[in-house]
Formats: C-alpha cells, structure tokens, sequence
C-alpha cells in the first residue's frame, strides 16, 4: 500500500513538471512561429537599428530601439532605487537587528510584493508624479522617473529578501575571525559578510532586473505610452510590456503585421529575461563551485 501511494505521488510530481514543461514550450512556440511570420515582412536589420516604432501610423516604423530604451531607462532608474535600499535592509536585518524584530519586520516588507502592480502604478501617477512635478518644474504627468521609482520600491523585497539569506548562509566564524582581527561591526559586514554572499547578493540583483523588465502596469499607467529614444527620464515614453498591452486592448486587426509587432516585442522581452536569468544560475553555480 505504501509503494502504491509513493507511485501515485510520483506520477503526479511527474505530471505536474510535465505541464510546466509543456506550457513554456507552447509560450516559445506561439512566440517564434508569430515573430517569424512578423519578420517574413520586417527586416530583422530595421528591426533593431530603426530609431522609430511608428506600426500604428500611417507612416509606419519597425524600430524597436524606443521600446528598448524605455524599458531599460525605467529598470536602471528602478535598481538605482532598490539596490542601495534593499541591500541596506538586509545587512541591517542580517548583522544589526534582534532576532524578533528581523521575524516581525522580514515578512512585512515581503508583502510589498503581494500588492498588486496596478496599485503601484495609481500610486506612481497620483502621488509620486504630483509630487516631483513640484520639485522639477515641466516635468510631464507622464514621465519613466516616477515609473521607475515605483517599480524600484516594488523590487525591493526581491533584494532584501534573497540578500538577506544570503548574508544569513556565511558562517559566523568568518564574523568571529573578523572580531578577532579588532574589525568593528560596520567593518565585518561590509568587507567580510558583504564579499562572502555576493553570489546570492548579484543572483537577487539580477532576478530584480528580470522583474522590472518585465513590469506591465506600472509603467503602462505612470510612464505613457509615447515610443522614443531617449535618455531623458522627465517625460513620456513606452516600454515592451506597456506596447503589448496596448495593442491587446486595442482594435488592431488580428494577424495583421499590426498585430504581430507584439510578438516581436514580446519575443525580444522574453530573450532578454532569459538571458538575465541563466546568467544568475550561472553566477551562483560559479560561486558554489568555487567554494566547494
């Protein structure tokens, strides 16, 4: 009877990892066959040195360099506000805080991410942009800045969190060495603890990226849906997910090469989030070789 229900649970971790499976081998596939069809008529040349992404228009452009440079503006603005933040939150949770505060205090900011992203992104367009159009006259309502902010807050439990174990995985006898060498508190967790976890520290930080490139509501609501090719973090622009949700929710015909550009936009998303996420497994296997 035993054997029976260990069999049954197997199949059943079987066919679960299967679905899993399956289902992004479906997503890849929808997005390859679609793109393809997208680029039987779009150079792929154009594609990615084209500075306009006119599809829309009567004029049309095929650029995906001004849905590029948005999504990377509003994620650099993000990590610039979630890294130092989330990296100060948990090295004081790891090396400073009472064991009952960090208990209290870990899984209350963990609940920043239960919060869904279209409270962030009302919150990024009636709060936060009000209030630096104060501090920066001529700021547009729409604009990647207050996007970004947003996001970063969003983000922060990612870093905090996964740092925070990391910081929590280096043996205290690395710390008692430091001690015994005469290094202060500060000392041991900035250039003994810090150094030790930095494979789980880069892993957080790059899974943070993967999530604010892929935000949707955030800057569909807070950063506009203006496409251009520009650093300038003060006024409207378009990342990849704000374009696919623009044109899902819209009147494009379907299997128009309107239509397809969401693919291709989506396709090019979905490389890059791929990329970012071997490249974490491959920094944390690296440091695990290392130090075994």
């Amino acid at each position: 009877m035993r054997r029976y229900k260990e069999l049954v649970i197997e199949k059943f971790l079987l066919f679960s990892a299967l679905i899993t499976i399956l289902t992004t081998v479906g997503i890849i596939l929808v997005l390859a066959i679609e793109a393809f069809k997208f680029f039987s008529e779009v150079s792929i040349f154009d594609f990615f040195t084209d500075t306009e992404w006119t599809p829309l228009f009567t004029i049309k452009h095929y650029g995906i360099l001004p849905l590029l440079s948005g999504t990377f503006l509003t994620s650099f603005i993000a990590i610039a506000v979630a890294l130092p933040l989330g990296l100060t939150i948990a090295v004081f949770l790891s090396e400073y805080a009472p064991k009952k505060f960090r208990n209290f205090i870990k899984p209350s900011l963990e609940l920043l991410a239960a919060v869904p992203t279209v409270v962030y992104g009302f919150f990024a367009l009636t709060i936060v942009t009000p209030f630096l159009q104060q501090i920066i006259p001529g700021m547009s309502g729409f604009n990647s800045l207050s996007a970004g902010i947003v996001m970063g807050i969003m983000i922060i439990p990612i870093i905090s969190s996964l740092s925070e174990d990391a910081l929590n995985a280096v043996p205290y006898s690395l710390r008692e060495a430091s001690y015994g060498m005469g290094s202060t508190r500060l000392q041991t967790a900035f250039k003994v603890a810090v150094p030790a976890a930095s494979s789980g520290i880069v892993v957080s930080i790059i899974l943070a990226i993967s999530r604010a490139i892929g935000e949707t509501m955030i800057v569909a609501i807070a950063a506009g849906q203006q496409p251009r090719l520009t650093a300038n973090p003060f006024v409207p622009i378009e990342t990849l997910t704000a374009y696919i949700v623009q044109v899902s929710l819209g009147d494009v015909q379907h299997d128009s090469i309107e239509y397809r550009t969401i693919f291709a936009a989506g396709i090019t998303l979905f490389v890059f989030t791929f990329i970012l996420n071997n490249i974490s497994h491959w920094v944390k296997n690296k440091y695990r070789e290392e130090y075994e």
